[in-house]
């Protein structure tokens, strides 16, 4: 049977496959293990929003070494992540996922307890290691393990776990918001030091990776995830097939890395250009500066009371999260192209009224409420695409052999471009003042809109070869 012929093969019985409606509760249960490791990153991302307020006042920080300390972090996650993909397949997933909550509650401690911007910023760093591991391990385990008939709607747990993190970060700004400022924001940061033990935990109940495990030869242990965590038996064959095909597929001489980036074929390039593409635009589009700088949006609005402030966050939280599930239950019917647009159409809508409100010369409670609800819109469009399928659709459209590395750079580039948005955001707002920010990042959200159109297609239901396929016309 000639390659052709057996791909085609393989994509027919896949689909077979995908019309049978029984799904694999192991699966799920692997995947939400997985996906929960994210939550403390959630949780330390949103933080800081209301935690800053209190270490202003209690360290005597200035407006430029907050911006640095609230950014800083996704500029020190480049290293952890660049490693990632290395260390993912040194150790295998599950492993890495252990060391990476081993950091989460180093770093959680070592944020409690603090004295002064250099000791926080180096509990920063030790934070940085653990979430950048996690940011890039997981979605991989996760696209690895699930069926494709819900690959969708699993790969999305990952979202909402870190927006279940950020509303729980919110969450604790708020409660603890009555307590003397140099006691409250230590214990919002001391309360992440144990969830992430409980986690590790978890992680050592799930199977690894089947695709790690065929990679180490161990294929009948591969064949028995496999097995657990497909619709049916067939299907598990077919997926080992298909891994198998992937490592057997004659590939160019040298590291992973030169095929990637020093000399990638013309099919990885335009994968590239995707995955990074992606991963860029959903941080230039100004998601940070909501989730970070929201409370200083908020007082720029008209709202002064800081119980006020605070509660509209969690507020912006609890949307957030909700159109997550939004996303989850249309991802594997509508596709990822159409919810993408969608959300790129839908955040530089927001973000233009939101600006607007921020014209207004004489601030009012309506005007408070408009830029509330502007904020609002923003995170469900959002939450609806950009949120949980950026990783989602990298993931998937990445080769095996390049894979793990390959969401490690496109997380790179995220993480960067992050820290980008982050550390400039105050300063930004100086230059061209708060609305003209918002403003910019409507224009760079209707870019993304343009470049989802353009290159972008669907992979809905695809194969891994089908995958490669889509992207070698």
């Amino acid at each position: 049977m000639t390659h052709d012929a057996a791909a085609e093969a393989t994509t027919t019985k896949l689909l077979a496959v995908l019309e049978k409606p029984r799904r694999n509760m192991y699966a799920f249960a692997c995947v939400t293990l997985a996906s929960m490791t994210t939550i403390v990153t959630g949780y330390n991302l949103a933080l800081m929003s209301g935690a800053e307020l209190f270490i202003r006042e209690d360290l005597g920080l200035t407006d430029t070494q907050v911006e640095l300390l609230a950014g800083s972090m996704n500029v020190f996650m480049l290293a952890s992540i660049l490693f990632s993909g290395w260390t993912a397949d040194l150790l295998g997933r599950r492993v890495t996922l252990v060391v990476a909550n081993a950091f989460l509650t180093a770093g959680a401690l070592a944020m409690s307890l603090g004295g002064g911007y250099a000791a926080l910023m180096a509990a920063r760093f030790v934070t940085s290691i653990g979430m950048g591991l996690t940011l890039v391990v997981a979605p991989v385990y996760n696209a690895e393990i699930s069926p494709p008939s819900t690959r969708g709607v699993l790969s999305s747990l990952l979202d909402i776990f870190i927006n279940v993190g950020i509303l729980l970060g919110y969450t604790s700004n708020y409660a603890l918001a009555g307590l003397p400022a140099h006691l409250a924001w230590r214990i919002m940061y001391a309360i992440g030091v144990l969830p992430p033990v409980l986690l590790a935990v978890g992680v050592l109940a799930m199977p690894e990776s089947p695709r790690w495990l065929a990679m180490r030869g161990r294929h009948a242990e591969a064949r028995a995830v496999l097995w657990r965590t497909s619709d049916t038996a067939e299907e598990a064959d077919v997926r080992l097939e298909d891994i198998k095909r992937a490592f057997d597929a004659p590939q160019a001489a040298g590291s992973v890395w030169q095929e990637l980036i020093v000399r990638p074929s013309a099919t990885v390039r335009r994968i590239l250009i995707c995955v990074v593409g992606l991963h860029f635009f959903q941080e230039a589009s100004g998601i940070d500066a909501v989730v970070l700088y929201s409370p200083l949006v908020f007082n720029k609005a008209g709202m002064s009371a800081t119980s006020s402030i605070l509660g509209a966050t969690v507020a912006v939280g609890v949307v957030k999260t909700c159109f997550i599930f939004v996303a989850m239950l249309l991802v594997d019917r509508v596709g990822r192209r159409p919810l993408l647009l969608a959300s790129a159409g839908g955040v530089a809508v927001s973000f233009t009224a939101l600006a607007l409100t921020l014209c207004v010369r004489e601030t009012s409670s309506a005007s408070a409420a408009a830029s509330v609800a502007s904020v609002m819109a923003f995170v469900a469009a959002f939450s609806v695409g950009f949120g949980p399928l950026a990783s989602t659709y990298a993931a998937e459209i990445m080769p095996l052999r390049l894979r793990a590395q390959g969401a490690g750079l496109g997380m790179a580039v995220n993480r960067l471009t992050c820290g980008a948005v982050s550390m400039s955001f105050i300063s930004l707002a100086g230059w061209i003042t708060m609305p003209g920010c918002f403003f910019l990042y409507a224009g760079v959200a209707a870019t993304a809109c343009v470049f989802v159109h353009l290159r972008l297609p669907e992979t809905r239901g695809r194969s891994l070869e089908d995958m490669e396929a889509l992207f070698a016309k």
